[in-house]
């Protein structure tokens, strides 16, 4: 495993734990699998663990883990305020100390306020008391390393950045949003003030993976290099020394072999101009097919009138992104008979989703888009059948029972 250093000059390992994803059975975490999974990557030498306190029920099963395997104090636990539900600093202290039960621990090594999109939030936290409080903290002990997560715009970054001593910071970066966010501007101007960056959404929600059309998979398959998708997308984020750890949000054990693999040999400058160009030719080939930039984060979610936006994005893209029956056919599973209907079609535009979007897409204008495509006539008509026969039957087994 490679490691790169905070302020401190502690090391860090350049592949984290992104725990957001962790393996589930039925509603519940997979303990066990997942425990195994997180073990796997301690025994190779990630050492950052990535959790937050709107994570359904991540944080107590993490905590949980730790509290098995003993290794709390060998590892840097890292979690997050939701600014976003606190509105006063008795709000943020009852968070906070929460997250400590739930973790099973006294002290977080990284503590995030999570999702600033701007300085209005950031300036709200202070009229608080945050600063007050973060200091309180650092000076017991309880908070080691004090930063910021963001979704917003560059110029926003950059003002937060400099607005307070901190001591990292995390952003969505990957080589599909090098100039979105924050972007390679934002990077670098953290760098140049000694403030180690984390990276979240590397593979967009494994959209660099699992979703690249056609055009893509055959450049990066032809490639000399041998490199998988995965792997191409986490080389080139660690070619670049600002960046200090990549949190992958692994769910398999072949995931966290990969991922750590790539780890064990990944330095900065090592890219190539060959790998470069591959990069730019693969970028391109995206851009071309991709209908909506949306990385399924799910911060859009709920939807008050139960639209399922992330999966209906999803079966869109997969229309240009493979073909046009394979995105109707996905949507036609996972969205069109789902009781309570999710259909895009149900969006009233109240905007909220909006609100929340990371990526700043226009939500209620794609969804229209999406459900036009992804509903024709003729598949309206055989849904609304299906639908009145998959009602009947359950009224019939209701009955039976």
């Amino acid at each position: 495993m490679e490691y790169r250093s905070n302020k401190k000059g502690e090391p860090i390992s350049i592949l984290g734990y992104g725990c957001m994803r962790l393996a589930r059975k039925g509603r519940a975490i997979d303990l066990d699998k997942a425990q195994a999974e997180l073990m796997r990557a301690y025994e190779q030498g990630v050492n950052y663990f990535d959790t937050a306190y709107i994570y359904s029920g991540n944080e107590a099963a993490l905590g949980e883990v730790l509290e098995r395997t003993g290794i709390r104090s060998e590892i840097n636990l890292a979690t997050k305020l939701p600014h976003y539900l606190v509105g006063s600093r008795k709000a943020v202290e009852r968070i906070f100390q929460e997250e400590l039960s739930r973790l099973r621990t006294d002290w977080i090594d990284y503590y995030l306020i999570h999702f600033l999109t701007d300085v209005s939030q950031w300036e709200k936290l202070k009229r608080l008391g945050i600063e007050e409080w973060i200091a309180e903290k650092k000076a017991s002990g309880q908070i080691r390393n004090i930063g910021f997560s963001f979704h917003g715009n560059t110029e926003s970054f950059l003002a937060i950045l400099g607005d307070f001593d901190w001591d990292f910071c995390m952003i969505q970066y990957n080589y599909m949003d090098e100039h979105a966010q924050a972007g390679r501007e934002g990077l670098e101007a953290a760098e140049a003030k000694g403030i180690p960056v984390i990276i979240m959404e590397p593979l967009r929600g494994g959209k660099l993976v699992d979703a690249l059309p056609r055009e893509a998979k055959q450049l990066i398959a032809e490639g000399e290099q041998g490199y998988t998708p995965a792997e191409l997308a986490l080389r080139w984020l660690w070619d670049q020394p600002a960046v200090t750890c990549v949190l992958s949000g692994m769910n398999s054990l072949e995931m966290v072999d990969e991922n750590c693999r790539i780890a064990s040999d990944a330095k900065a400058g090592a890219f190539t101009e060959k790998e470069r160009d591959l990069i730019d030719r693969v970028r391109s080939a995206i851009i071309a097919s991709t209908k909506v930039g949306c990385t399924e984060c799910g911060y859009c979610m709920p939807c008050p009138q139960k639209v399922d936006i992330p999966g209906t994005f999803r079966c869109y893209n997969r229309m240009f992104t493979e073909t046009k029956r394979a995105g109707q056919k996905d949507y036609l599973q996972a969205i069109a008979l789902r009781d309570p209907a999710a259909f895009a079609g149900q969006c009233n535009e109240c905007g909220r989703c909006e609100k929340h979007c990371p990526q700043n897409l226009p939500i209620r204008k794609e969804l229209k888009a999406a459900d036009r495509a992804l509903m024709p006539p003729y598949m309206k008509l055989g849904i609304t059948i299906a639908r009145k026969y998959l009602r009947l039957g359950k009224k019939r087994k209701e009955a039976a029972e």
